[in-house]
């Protein structure tokens, strides 16, 4: 993908909006709370002021990982997708062959996966071998447990 980094929409609406929550909210927070704390004198053991920057640090720290990514980030709309094929954004009903389980995964950008929300990024195993095929095939996905089978049962577009 020539160094882009694909990402929903949804995704990208989500990244922007956490770093104007850390630009605007959450940095003068933190800048009020260090100097709160510096405030109450001898810095060496106040518990208040370390905790305080170490926050500071780790959102300084994720301000920049965002900017860092804004300007590779390239935003893929799978509701326009015409495709029979399973390819990014696709949302793919796979029924496990063994234990006859069904599960419904999307497949989505590195920054977006959340295996709580069953979105899974296109560069892990399971994405990996599911790009490219069509619904009614069986798949052999690498999983950490081992090999399972899976039939994929759906493919749609959201």
């Amino acid at each position: 993908m020539d160094g882009r980094i694909p990402i929903t929409r949804r995704g990208y609406d989500a990244l922007k909006a956490e770093l104007q929550n850390l630009m605007s909210k959450e940095r003068p927070a933190i800048k009020r709370a260090i100097a709160e704390a510096r405030a109450h004198g001898d810095l060496r053991e106040n518990a208040e002021y370390h905790a305080a920057k170490e926050k500071q640090s780790f959102i300084e720290g994720r301000i920049q990982e965002i900017n860092g990514k804004m300007g590779q980030l390239h935003v893929v709309e799978p509701g326009q997708s015409r495709s029979d094929q399973i390819t990014f954004g696709a949302v793919v009903t796979l029924a496990f062959l063994e234990t006859e389980e069904t599960l419904h995964y999307q497949i989505v950008g590195p920054d977006e996966a959340d295996i709580r929300f069953n979105r899974i990024s296109y560069q892990s195993p399971i994405a990996r071998a599911l790009i490219g095929r069509r619904s009614g095939e069986v798949v052999m996905v690498k999983v950490p447990k081992g090999d399972v089978e899976v039939e994929i049962s759906a493919i749609r577009y959201e």
